[in-house]
């Protein structure tokens, strides 16, 4: 009698008590799936408040531009109030749509400081928009300096536990290929912003909403660039359609490790999704079989996939 056929271990049976790095290792089809780059924390209703409607557009399309621009408005007096509702809205749309981005330390933070923007609260939404700036620089700068201890700049931020002057820490994020070169710029940009309103300058005041609104941009900028759930980055997956992936090579990048990976599902091609009570639910077949894919041949099997294939719901 020969014996039974050893049990495949696929994410169904493997222990979920395990890391999710050592669940990897024992499951026979992990080379097959790659790290669905998620994140639901945005705002386009600036979008839907612009009140142009250009002259070609087809008469249905304008009038649902109306009916849109309607229910946003109301939108915008339940949450803001009635009064001075105008002035509101041009705030809202001109500090423009909240980014896509994965869940990370700054989007209650940056949610607030809009906010204040958007009733007039121009020097608190300035302070505010500088204040998060230099946070997000910090926790970048002591989530990832374990990670090269290595190098030479190592040995002049080891010793701190928070960096006033943004220039050292910018300089080294840069230098050890975590801040992207977009970032860079404008994290050189806000910090002039910074050292004009967080320090005494009787000129600040003479130009509040527009270096706030600059400040804001500036922020917004840095959350698309190093946070962004769907854009061109390094670390993405190239040409994937309506989803983006995480490159097979930049999952044990501590940068990506940190900020992507702990709110990535881990799926294949086939995996499905559906809102459900708690926010959306994930679905994915049990076993895509031995064997590595490049990110290409992931790619290609994702971008070709037959949606009568699609994982849903069990039953």
């Amino acid at each position: 009698m020969s014996d039974p056929e050893p049990t495949r271990t696929t994410f169904e049976n493997v222990d979920p008590t395990l890391s999710l790095d050592d669940q990897k290792r024992l499951v026979v089809d992990s080379g097959r799936r790659r790290h669905l780059s998620w994140g639901m924390d945005f705002d386009s209703r600036a979008l839907s408040l612009d009140p142009h409607i250009p002259d070609h557009w087809e008469e249905q399309v304008k009038e649902l531009h109306r009916q849109n621009l309607q229910a946003a408005r109301v939108g915008m007096i339940e949450e803001f109030g009635e009064r001075g509702i105008d002035a509101k809205i041009d705030n809202f749309v001109a500090i423009g749509v909240k980014p896509f981005s994965v869940l990370a330390h700054h989007n209650a933070l940056f949610h607030q400081v809009r906010q204040a923007f958007v009733i007039g609260a121009y020097y608190p939404a300035l302070v505010g928009a500088c204040a998060l700036g230099e946070r997000i620089l910090n926790h970048l700068m002591l989530d990832m300096r374990g990670h090269f201890t290595a190098t030479p700049e190592y040995k002049k931020v080891y010793r701190k536990d928070s960096f006033d002057d943004w220039r050292l820490p910018i300089d080294t994020l840069e230098a050890w290929g975590i801040l992207l070169p977009d970032a860079v710029v404008e994290y050189r940009a806000l910090m002039g912003l910074r050292h004009r309103s967080i320090h005494f300058n009787p000129e600040t005041t003479n130009a509040l909403r527009e270096e706030a609104l600059a400040a804001i941009i500036h922020v917004r900028k840095i959350i698309e660039q190093q946070f962004a759930s769907h854009a061109l980055r390094p670390w993405f997956i190239a040409n994937t359609l309506g989803h983006a992936f995480i490159r097979k090579d930049y999952e044990s990048h501590p940068y990506v490790r940190a900020y992507f990976l702990p709110n990535c599902p881990f799926v294949g091609p086939l995996f499905g999704m559906a809102p459900g009570k708690g926010g959306w639910e994930f679905f994915d077949l049990a076993d895509y079989g031995d064997g590595d894919w490049t990110d290409d041949e992931f790619a290609a099997a994702y971008n070709d996939r037959d949606p009568a294939l699609v994982a849903g719901p069990p039953g």
